[in-house]
């Protein structure tokens, strides 16, 4: 079967980190410096704007939002009376700019970033994969990860899935309950041309990837056999099962990675599709 994917909002600049969360799709329009959610209903809600570009989102245990500053390197936090607050500093572990983010039920949160610059373009060098405690401390989860990007826990909250855009790979780790990560390993290589960007997981334990430079999301089995593609007209930057029955699949594309370009020309979107298996896991 070939599943095709609907346009459901269009008209942003760059939409990323889909989160699904209270009955809505949150996410971050990185370059209109938004987090923003759809509802059900197909309306689009401002949740907060910033005086910068933002990425991964999440909350704490106690339902306030979490909001990676790309740009100065931090992660602010939602207070109860609406207004942000630091919640941590990655300035000295971030040699690029900040991008994903997963945080755990528990509080505890992953945080990439680039590594170095795209724009302008620098060479490719390792980054860091930070982990930041429910009180804001910062400490280094992993020392060297290639473009550190989409990440997934599995139910049991055992392994930790990591989707490293740089080595076209997902690499899997033994997750421990303080957040320590062990016993690195390759979980998918992906095909020829395609990397993983945003990821999620399902009830059948398979990794759901955008893939931007082939414009296409993946379905992917442990060991990298892909059982289903579903091609996007734009780059694929990230993807969510959400839904109330979490078995409908969005997509946010792009023309473009090009911040003045998106700028200028706001034309990505959020597309969605029905899928046979529910999300499960974090986030």
């Amino acid at each position: 079967m070939t599943r095709k994917l609907e346009t459901i909002l269009d008209n942003l600049v760059f939409g990323e980190g889909p989160r699904w969360h209270d009955g809505a799709l949150y996410f971050s329009d990185i370059y209109a410096n938004e987090v923003a959610r759809l509802l059900l209903d197909g309306s689009r809600e401002s949740v907060a704007t910033f005086p910068g570009p933002v990425s991964g989102l999440g909350w704490l245990p106690d339902g306030r939002m979490l909001v990676v500053s790309m740009y100065d390197k931090k992660v602010m936090r939602r207070e109860t009376d609406g207004s942000f607050v630091v919640h941590a500093d990655l300035s000295a572990l971030a040699t690029g700019h900040l991008n994903d983010m997963l945080v755990r039920d528990d509080g505890i949160a992953f945080v990439g970033n680039f590594g170095f610059s795209l724009y302008p373009p620098e060479d490719p060098r390792s980054a860091v994969l930070a982990r930041v405690m429910p009180d804001g401390t910062v400490s280094i989860a992993e020392e060297e990860t290639y473009f550190p990007n989409g990440m997934v826990i599995t139910p049991d909250g055992k392994t930790f899935i990591l989707a490293e855009s740089g080595a076209a790979c997902l690499t899997a780790f033994d997750l421990a309950a303080d957040g320590t990560l062990s016993n690195r390993r390759e979980w998918a290589e992906l095909p020829a041309g395609a990397v993983p960007d945003g990821i999620c997981l399902d009830a059948e334990g398979l990794v759901w990837a955008a893939s931007p430079y082939s414009s296409e999301v993946l379905r992917i089995c442990e060991g990298g056999e892909v059982v289903e593609r579903i091609a996007t007209e734009q780059l694929a930057v990230a993807c969510m099962l959400g839904g109330e029955d979490r078995k409908t699949l969005y997509v946010c594309t792009a023309q473009s990675t090009d911040p003045a370009l998106c700028i200028g020309s706001p034309t990505a979107r959020i597309l969605a599709a029905r899928v046979d298996v529910p999300g499960v896991g974090q986030p």
